[in-house]
């Protein structure tokens, strides 16, 4: 640590330390506090007095002790073993501090993010005398059996390769040298460094060219996440928001997930951690967490560390979008995040805007949600890279006109909205079909294999919703008069809105085929429900009563489908025309 300086204590805030005698401090530089050696953040500077956020307990911290300045901002380490790591909010990994310091961490210690000691096998992928410029990659290490880490030109750096070699090294050993036009060398480790409040600098940023399948039916089908796209999902306590995050994290089209449990209970993070080792990867059969980050600053965790998680996890989200992969954030929950920054801002005396939160929080959620995007990669090969961003929101009572919900809706594109009615009729995932919206909903089309199929689907998407509209419509009619006095046309409607409510948007987290469907499989349920609609309406037609059609045999079939397994997908077929043959038979 390069001592630049040193201050001392005048007065303790909570996490909040306001240190004098800071003359050579910049904002956002990394300061050691208090004999205990406590790390923090400067966050205001006037006249070389500092205000300093405090990433740990600051009881018994007083006035007088001494303040040390490290000269640099607050930075996470970016290399190989980030993989499967479980760190807390400013990237020190809790596994290992467990076997170091048992259940209970102690405060001021300095364990880096990336191991020390483990070597990793490294290959170059270019030769000695090549010229490289920043994003270039320069080298492989296989860091899990689902993850090829690339080893990448760090930023500012730019020259001719020297010294390249293979083999084993630790992230601090150095594997080359770039010789910079009219400056000294630069050594090249298998790790960077890199400030979190500033975004990493991609290419050209790219429309997102089609859906991120999650394999969740509501929201493929009806409110699609486009690649690299940003969506909220808000919803008071009990109706499912983090089940919805720990699914997509399992199951979404991402080569990568970093979960941020920032201010959720520790008994959700808890849940990630013993399930997530136990399943497997859905492409490749390998353990899942082969490729997960887990950052866990829990609500018993310091506070001014959990305004700092998402900026680490979002970091490393970076970085591998800019190795060319497709990579997914789970930040569980935003309102913790923005309750975190509404608790400094009240230490530091700022005046508070709405329900107290700082004037600058719609600022703050903006500039995190846009770190999300598909872009052309820096450097050499070509290649494209994806960061899609899914917030949890949890408002007071559910209530969508609070601060954070509504800071988040001004910038996200898709708009999950969990309501507790459908949860209390245990209808998950909890996402109500009339309020919510997807803005990537044409991308969706570009993501089936087949054009014909793509376009029917479109139809049956827009059919489907019609007739959800039409049901919130009629159920009003027959609360007040019943459904006898409504059209048979309009009993067919409602019984085909219940079968899609219920068959088709309905679907159990917990069943071992239910929990995930492919866009294929999808097509084929929503085809059929729809088909027997279509033949409904037109026994209907012929005078047979409505109720009784959907009484037949095959409506049991057709409930069922959802657990039909992936590769029986063409049993489906064989409903349709049981439908034919009961409906004839009427």
């Amino acid at each position: 640590m390069a001592e630049l300086g040193q201050g001392k204590i005048i007065k303790v805030s909570g996490p909040v330390v306001l240190a004098d005698e800071m003359t050579d401090a910049k904002m956002y530089d990394v300061v050691r506090v208090g004999d205990a050696n406590l790390i923090g953040e400067i966050v205001e500077l006037d006249s070389g007095r500092a205000s300093i956020q405090v990433y740990e307990d600051t009881t018994g911290v007083g006035p007088g002790e001494p303040v040390k300045n490290t000269g640099a901002p607050l930075s996470v380490e970016l290399g190989p073993g980030l993989v499967s790591s479980i760190y807390d909010g400013i990237q020190r990994p809790l596994d290992v501090l467990y076997e170091l310091e048992g259940s209970f961490i102690e405060r001021g210690n300095a364990v880096p993010g990336l191991s020390r000691d483990k070597k990793w096998e490294f290959k170059p992928v270019l030769e000695d005398g090549e010229e490289v410029s920043p994003g270039d990659i320069i080298g492989e290490v296989q860091e899990s059996s689902l993850l090829l880490h690339k080893i990448m030109v760090p930023p500012g750096v730019s020259g001719k390769l020297k010294g390249l070699k293979s083999g084993s090294f630790t992230v601090e050993d150095t594997i080359c040298q770039v010789e910079q036009a009219g400056g000294e060398p630069a050594d090249i480790t298998l790790m960077q460094k890199c400030p979190v409040r500033t975004p990493r600098q991609p290419g050209k940023r790219l429309k997102p060219n089609r859906a991120m399948i999650t394999g969740q039916r509501v929201i493929d089908t009806f409110f699609p996440l486009g690649l690299g796209g940003t969506a909220c999902v808000p919803g008071p306590f009990g109706t499912g928001k983090t089940v919805v995050q720990h699914q997509l994290a399992k199951w979404i089209d991402a080569d990568i997930v970093v979960y941020i449990g920032c201010g959720e209970r520790g008994n959700e993070m808890t849940d990630v951690l013993t399930e997530f080792p136990e399943l497997k990867d859905p492409k490749s059969g390998k353990p899942l967490m082969e490729r997960v980050v887990l950052i866990a600053n829990t609500s018993n965790m310091p506070v001014a560390a959990r305004e700092a998680s998402v900026y680490t996890g979002i970091t490393i989200a970076e970085y591998f979008r800019d190795m060319g992969y497709k990579v997914a954030i789970m930040a569980d929950s935003t309102s913790r995040w923005a309750e975190a920054m509404r608790e400094i801002s009240t230490r530091l005396e700022e005046m508070p805007a709405e329900e107290g939160y700082p004037a600058y929080l719609g600022a703050r959620i903006a500039s995190f949600y846009e770190r999300a995007g598909r872009v052309s990669c820096l450097g050499k090969p070509e290649r494209e890279g994806c960061l899609s961003i899914i917030g949890a929101v949890s408002p007071p009572g559910g209530d969508l006109s609070d601060s954070v919900v509504q800071s988040t809706l001004h910038v996200v594109k898709v708009f999950w909205s969990l309501q507790s009615k459908l949860a209390q009729q245990r209808h998950f995932p909890a996402i109500d079909w009339l309020t919510s919206y997807s803005f990537y909903k044409q991308y969706l089309k570009e993501s089936f294999e087949d054009d014909e199929i793509a376009g029917k689907m479109d139809g049956m998407i827009a059919e489907a919703m019609a007739l959800l509209e039409q049901e919130a419509d009629l159920l009003e009619i027959v609360r007040l008069v019943g459904s006898e006095a409504i059209s048979s046309n309009d009993q067919v409607a409602l019984k085909t809105s219940k079968s899609i409510r219920e068959d088709y948007l309905h679907q159990n987290a917990f069943h071992k085929v239910d929990t995930y469907t492919s866009l294929k499989k999808q097509y084929a349920m929503l085809e059929l429900i729809l088909y027997m609609h279509k033949k409904a309406l037109e026994a209907v037609k012929k005078g047979h009563d409505a109720s009784k059609v959907f009484r037949l045999e095959v409506a049991d079939d057709i409930a069922r489908a959802k657990y039909i397994p992936e590769e029986q997908i063409e049993s489906i077929e064989e409903i349709k025309q049981k439908i034919d043959q009961e409906i004839q038979n009427m």
